[in-house]
């Protein structure tokens, strides 16, 4: 594999992760520096040219959520990948609403992670690939029944199956039907597909 073009910058408080993170990106010949906090990367303020952000969305002092309203003010518009632990789904769909690229579940598969950097890293060149997106993600949303995208927006608001379920006035096996048929129809591999197609479309939870 010829060598990755750009610059991974991880910010995490835990050390062990960091590393484990730097050791699998380098293996996969991407440039990575690291952090041991989000203050220490803004202090850093590196050049945002064709380089992204992995941070932890839970961290001592400025949290990744905080990092990434920061960065907004400061307008460095850099890709940032989220990472939650479970159960901080809520908090992914908050981080990405206000711009992370994408988010990933601790465990992570790596190959699942490196795919998300190199979305990230190919982003700054993708303005006609997402107008071509938005118009796909707009026939998938236009197939969706009323229910299905009533699961769906629970789905972006960071509700539970057993939220949306109540909410609708339905069990929430049937809300996993629901689940299952959107995300079948939205061509959406993971929550996080389906959460950022929604967000592309404007469709955001009204929490």
């Amino acid at each position: 594999m010829p060598s990755e073009k750009g610059i991974v910058h991880v910010v995490d408080d835990d050390e062990a992760l960091r590393e484990s993170l730097a050791f699998l990106l380098r293996t996969a010949n991407i440039e990575v520096r690291t952090y041991a906090s989000a203050v220490a990367f803004l202090d850093a303020l590196p050049d945002a040219r064709a380089s992204c952000v992995i941070t932890d969305v839970r961290m001592p002092g400025m949290s990744g959520i905080e990092l990434l309203r920061r960065l907004q003010e400061l307008k460095i518009a850099m890709p940032v990948i989220v990472i939650t632990g479970h159960g901080d789904v809520p908090l992914a769909v908050e981080a990405m609403k206000i711009g992370a690229l994408d988010f990933l579940e601790k465990p992570f598969d790596d190959e699942v992670l490196l795919t998300s950097v190199r979305s990230a890293l190919m982003r700054q060149d993708g303005d006609t690939k997402r107008h071509t997106e938005r118009a796909e993600i707009e026939s998938k949303l236009a197939a969706l029944s009323n229910r299905e995208r009533d699961v769906l927006g629970g789905l972006v608001a960071g509700r539970a199956n057993k939220q949306i379920a109540y909410d609708l006035g339905i069990s929430p096996r049937t809300v996993e039907i629901y689940r299952a048929n959107l995300m079948n129809k939205m061509q959406a591999g993971s929550l996080s597909d389906l959460v950022r197609m929604a967000l592309i479309v404007g469709m955001v939870g009204s929490e």
